[in-house]
């Protein structure tokens, strides 16, 4: 499983000139999901999102974590996150979750985030979507569930 997280000032999701989710200050994260990926991985990847500490405190320093601002969430799922691009110029995808597994496991994420996280809004899976964020910082940071303990 595959986070790419970015601390946003505002974020949101459009289909077919429709919101489908807007947030301000939080994390919008683009989530990849594989075969191999399970619920306690998934699991073990919230616990980490939820409690990353890269909100600045009062002196400044990135301390706080998205309870902690009460930020919310914008999850967005992306396949592409699995792209393969090892050999020629166009990327393969067959390390991607197969579609009707990842979308039960970003279901089950966001049903989990949303026992923690007041304000969980997403986009729609398998759909094509624009998402606009204001990235604050810039802060990017990339979870790989192959890099955590598990």
């Amino acid at each position: 499983m595959k986070f790419v997280i970015q601390r946003v000032l505002e974020a949101s999701c459009e289909v077919d000139s429709q919101i489908t989710g807007k947030i301000n200050q939080g994390f919008c994260v683009f989530i990849g999901v594989s075969d191999t990926d399970t619920k306690q991985i998934a699991d073990k990847m919230i616990q980490k999102l939820i409690g990353l500490r890269i909100f600045s405190d009062s002196e400044d320093k990135i301390n706080l974590s998205l309870k902690d601002v009460n930020g919310s969430l914008l999850l967005i799922s992306q396949f592409t996150l699995y792209a393969n691009c090892r050999k020629g110029n166009r990327p393969s995808f067959t390390e991607a979750g197969k579609p009707d597994f990842a979308k039960e496991m970003y279901e089950y994420m966001i049903s989990e985030c949303k026992k923690q996280i007041p304000n969980v809004q997403t986009g729609i899976f398998g759909a094509a979507m624009k998402i606009s964020l204001v990235n604050d910082g810039p802060f990017t940071i990339i979870l790989n569930s192959d890099d955590l303990a598990i």
